[in-house]
C-alpha cells in the first residue's frame, strides 16, 4: 500500500516538461514538435479562412435566430390583437345577450300585465252579462207574477161583478164603455 502511494505521488509531481529530453529547439523534444504542430494547425486554419467561415456561419445563425425572434414577436402581437378582438366581440355578444334577455323579461312582464288586464275585463264582461241575465230573469219573473196577479184579479173581479151585477147594471156598463170608447177614438 505504501508503494502505491509513492507511485501516485511521483506521477502527480511529474509534468510533461520533464518528459522531454535535450534542448527545446530540437525535433527530439516533444514539446517543440507539439508547438510546431499547433502553429501549423493554426496557420492552416487561417490560410483556409476558417475563423471567418465560422464567424460567418455564426452570424448567419444569429441572423436566423433574430429573424425567428422577430417573427415570433410579430406572431405574438398578432395573437394578442386577435385575442383582444375576440374578447371584445365576446363582451359585445354578452352585452347583446343581456339586452335581449332584459327585453324578453320586459315583454313577458308587459304580456303578463296585458293578460291580467284582459282577464279582468273578461271577468267584468261575464259578470255584467250574468248580472244582465239575472236582471232579465228577475224582470221576467216580476212580469210573470204581475201578469198572473192581473189575471187572478180580473177573474176575481169578473166573479164578483158577475155575482153582484144585474142585467140593468150590465146594460148600463156596456153603454158607458161604448161611450168612453167613442170619445177616445174621436
Amino acid at each position: 500500500m505504501n508503494r502505491i502511494m509513492t507511485i501516485a505521488a511521483a506521477s502527480l509531481l511529474a509534468s510533461p516538461a520533464f518528459a522531454a529530453s535535450g534542448p527545446f529547439f530540437s525535433l527530439g523534444n516533444t514539446d517543440f514538435v507539439v508547438t510546431i504542430g499547433f502553429l501549423v494547425f493554426i496557420g492552416v486554419l487561417l490560410y483556409f479562412k476558417v475563423p471567418s467561415l465560422v464567424l460567418g456561419m455564426l452570424d448567419k445563425r444569429a441572423d436566423g435566430i433574430r429573424a425567428e425572434l422577430n417573427e415570433a414577436k410579430a406572431l405574438r402581437e398578432e395573437a394578442q390583437a386577435l385575442l383582444a378582438s375576440y374578447e371584445r366581440r365576446q363582451r359585445e355578444v354578452q352585452e347583446q345577450a343581456d339586452r335581449i334577455i332584459a327585453h324578453a323579461k320586459e315583454e313577458a312582464a308587459l304580456a303578463g300585465e296585458q293578460a291580467k288586464a284582459d282577464l279582468e275585463k273578461s271577468i267584468a264582461r261575464r259578470m255584467a252579462a250574468a248580472e244582465d241575465q239575472i236582471a232579465s230573469a228577475q224582470a221576467s219573473a216580476v212580469k210573470e207574477v204581475r201578469d198572473r196577479a192581473i189575471a187572478v184579479a180580473i177573474k176575481a173581479a169578473r166573479d164578483v161583478v158577475a155575482k153582484q151585477m144585474t142585467a140593468k147594471d150590465a146594460a148600463k156598463s156596456i153603454d158607458d164603455a161604448i161611450a168612453e170608447v167613442g170619445q177616445k177614438l174621436h
